[in-house]
């Protein structure tokens, strides 16, 4: 016999303070306790008036630069939100409220992990309210050049991703996970943000990693990777991108049931995907989530151990 599964929002609100990636503004967030249903929210607290709640999903995104952006339609944005959203689908948060006070989520060390430590250590609670989902029925593909993002059918949540950069150090690398309990904390979320020494001068000056430093992003030069800890995984490159898809598609509003496949994609054809799933109504269906089939990618506890470079990111 099945059981529901119930939404989860935090159990005590936590906050940290850090720089915007891109606008290399201070910010301090709290990630707060939400009603059932009220979803994922972002409130810009030097907002003043109406404006300054912001919905975290696909319907809100707008166009942007490497990164994931929502704005509502008073033109108040968030930026670079797809690693907190990939905590919060990592550890099976519904319903968040995160206030802050700047336009840009702080980077942190450039992985998931800060954010999965500080949502442990506020708590998970669960709420009474049933657990849906987005289950895929059908495939939706969507490709440009040699790109390509796809949702199929499936059981659980999966991923699958593949990337090839004109770079001797990355080149290409494949990566296939399924999203089980703590699979997203143990294999994914820790994977950081990368980039490329010599492109780094002509991003700057266009308005772009203005707050980027060895401390929050890997850099790669030539065959070396330049940060003294060097990577954390062989192929931490990839598994950066299924962090950046799992953050993106969690925008969807719920988790996913089904598998995603991305082939040198990034943010602005995984918000395609989901536009072009959600028009199509075959496609897909809301479902409850039983524990026999779940595509919650993990379930926090009260409080965690967390690696010291974690830790030290997330300011605790």
């Amino acid at each position: 016999m099945s059981s529901t599964v119930h939404q989860m929002t935090l159990k005590n609100a936590i906050g940290c303070s850090g720089v915007g990636l891109h606008t290399g503004a201070k910010v301090t967030m709290m990630i707060c306790p939400a009603e059932a249903d009220s979803g994922i929210r972002f409130k810009r607290t030097d907002i003043s008036g109406g404006q300054a709640i912001i919905a975290g999903t696909w319907r809100n995104v707008v166009e942007s630069k490497l990164c994931s952006t929502v704005a509502n339609q008073g033109g108040v944005e968030v930026q670079t939100i797809e690693h907190l959203m990939a905590a919060f689908a990592g550890l099976g948060i519904d319903n968040a409220l995160v206030e802050i006070n700047g336009p840009e989520i702080p980077i942190m060390d450039g992985s998931a992990a800060p954010f999965v430590f500080l949502i442990e250590c506020a708590g998970i609670l669960e709420q009474d309210a049933a657990r849906r989902a987005v289950k895929i029925l059908k495939p939706v593909i969507i490709s440009e050049a040699r790109c390509e993002a796809a949702l199929v059918p499936g059981d659980g949540f999966s991923v699958a991703f593949d990337i090839e950069f004109d770079s001797p150090l990355v080149a290409s690398q494949y990566h296939y996970v399924e999203f089980t309990n703590g699979t997203f904390k143990k294999e994914i979320s820790s994977a950081r943000t990368f980039g490329f020494e010599h492109e780094v001068a002509a991003l700057r000056a266009g308005g772009m990693l203005l707050g980027g430093s060895l401390d929050n992003a890997v850099v790669v030069s030539g065959e070396r990777v330049l940060n003294d800890s060097g990577l954390r995984y062989d192929n931490e490159f990839v598994r950066h991108k299924i962090l950046d898809s799992v953050g993106d598609l969690y925008l969807a509003g719920a988790p996913i049931i089904g598998h995603f496949r991305g082939s040198r994609s990034g943010h602005a054809m995984n918000h395609r995907l989901l536009e072009a799933l959600f028009a199509d109504a075959d496609a897909w269906t809301m479902v409850a989530v039983t524990r026999e089939q779940t595509p919650t990618l993990d379930i926090g506890t009260a409080a965690v151990k967390a690696p010291a470079e974690v830790a030290a990111a997330a300011g605790l």
